[in-house]
């Protein structure tokens, strides 16, 4: 299956954005900026535009096709954390509850390290059950930038961290 790829400069750092011609399935931190693919698929376009409303504090929902990969498992996780909504928080345990089984913290911090779609599956706000920022693939202050960019933009009393 084809793959493309987009790359978008933002507060955090160059994304490289992936996708197949249809769906979105990889969001990298870090990236080394280098060409645009020739094709431009619609789903990379939207995905861009997307994040680009979100980083601007206009967007707090995205509406994307997305097809990550992951194991059953990891993709009933990315499913819950997708539920957490913008400004709010959510911890490991919490999530594993949701899961059928808080005994699973463990892998759902695993499952939350593994996700290939960081912002757009929004596991920064997964947290530790006191509220403490933990592990996050893209780093503890870009977790830390996007809790606070959500927090500038809502008017949620929740505390975020």
């Amino acid at each position: 299956m084809a793959q493309f790829t987009r790359y978008m400069n933002s507060p955090v750092g160059w994304l490289k954005l992936q996708s197949t011609e249809t769906a979105l399935t990889a969001v990298y931190f870090d990236a080394e900026k280098t060409d645009n693919s020739t094709d431009q698929p619609t789903i990379l376009k939207e995905a861009e535009s997307q994040l680009q409303e979100y980083f601007a504090g206009k967007r707090k929902e995205f509406k994307l096709k997305l097809a990550p990969e992951g194991t059953e498992f990891q993709q009933r996780i990315w499913q819950l954390v997708q539920n957490v909504d913008f400004g709010t928080t959510a911890s490991y345990l919490d999530i594993a509850k949701q899961s059928g089984s808080e005994k699973n913290t463990r892998a759902v911090g695993l499952a939350n390290s593994k996700n290939p779609v960081p912002i757009i599956i929004p596991c920064h706000r997964i947290v530790g059950s006191s509220g403490k920022l933990t592990g996050y693939a893209g780093g503890l202050e870009r977790k830390r930038w996007l809790l606070k960019h959500e927090l500038s933009h809502t008017s949620s009393t929740t505390r975020l961290f």
